[in-house]
């Protein structure tokens, strides 16, 4: 792994944990749904728009297609549609602390599905990142979370782990801002639909929407996806998710010091079991040898 993928992978680890933070300042004064699909609108408009620019085109591969509307639909519409929501109720940090179990589900699933091997290590990790968890959870739980966000965020994340196997080794082929771009209007016609039929238009309008909008428009939005498909085609999809492991902390590190998020000893306690057993899984599953690279006999 050179600088170059660190980097991106460093950035693109804190654009995604700073997601949740910004997102708790859309969600107290507007629509979370409605909202989310306008952000959708404008990022994929962007993506396309920067995409024919720079020549990429729209003719997409059939696996392409597939990947733009199984993550369209699994990660932007639900994942990210069901958390909005539940941040009305949930602190951001939960939220985040939440969808970063992805890699261990990821993991565990494609042990249980699709019969990987992932050792001894990965076996720990996903133990660990269980205990991990049921810390956390117990901890918010006696403290009064609302049950109802956490359940949606529990969707959310399952939604995404979904779309995650779905569309293994999608992505390749190039036009990489064009298919982020398709995504995020894929989500938006979706999301679009459900806020029009479910939601009240009323927003409370003030400097921090605007920015907080803005910022998760453009970056976490758009800049992070892209970095992301980006890294993946770069140094492999199981590299690029090593990077995950840094999400626990950061997600909580941003709420508390932006949102000043109440974050307990056993929260603490909890994020590095959860950060080290999704660090173990991806380890384990990166140092993996492939099928394909067994000595013929």
């Amino acid at each position: 792994m050179d600088i170059r993928a660190i980097v991106m992978g460093l950035a693109f680890a804190f654009m995604w944990s700073s997601a949740f933070t910004s997102a708790k300042f859309i969600v107290v004064a507007a629509p979370p749904v409605s909202a989310l699909a306008l952000r959708f609108l404008i990022s994929g408009l962007l993506g396309v728009l920067i995409a024919r620019l720079l020549g990429q085109s729209w003719r997409l591969t059939p696996a392409q297609w597939r990947a733009t509307i199984i993550f369209g639909i699994c990660q932007n519409a639900l994942y990210l549609g069901l958390n909005f929501v539940a941040m009305q109720t949930v602190e951001a940090s939960l939220a985040a602390i939440i969808a970063s179990t992805m890699p261990l589900l990821v993991g565990l699933a494609s042990w249980a599905i699709f019969g990987e091997k992932i050792g001894p290590l990965g076996v720990f990790g996903l133990v660990a990142g269980v205990i991990g968890v049921a810390i956390i959870m117990g901890t918010r739980i006696q403290g009064g979370a609302d049950m109802y966000g956490v359940t949606l965020c529990v969707l959310g994340v399952i939604a995404l782990t979904f779309a995650t196997l779905a569309v293994r080794g999608a992505t390749s082929g190039g036009n990489f801002l064009m298919v982020v771009g398709l995504q995020m209007l894929v989500g938006s016609a979706a999301l679009g639909i459900f806020g029009a039929a479910t939601e009240t238009f009323e927003v409370t309008w003030s400097w921090q929407l605007v920015v907080a909008f803005l910022y998760t428009t453009l970056v976490p939005g758009l800049a992070a996806t892209l970095v992301w498909f980006l890294l993946v085609n770069r140094i492999g999809a199981i590299k690029a998710a090593t990077f995950h492991f840094l999400n626990p902390f950061l997600g909580v590190a941003i709420a508390a010091v932006i949102l000043s998020e109440t974050l307990g000893a056993w929260d603490v306690i909890g994020v590095l079991v959860v950060t080290g057993g999704i660090l173990a899984v991806q380890l384990s599953r990166q140092h993996r040898k492939p099928a394909s690279a067994t000595p013929a006999k």
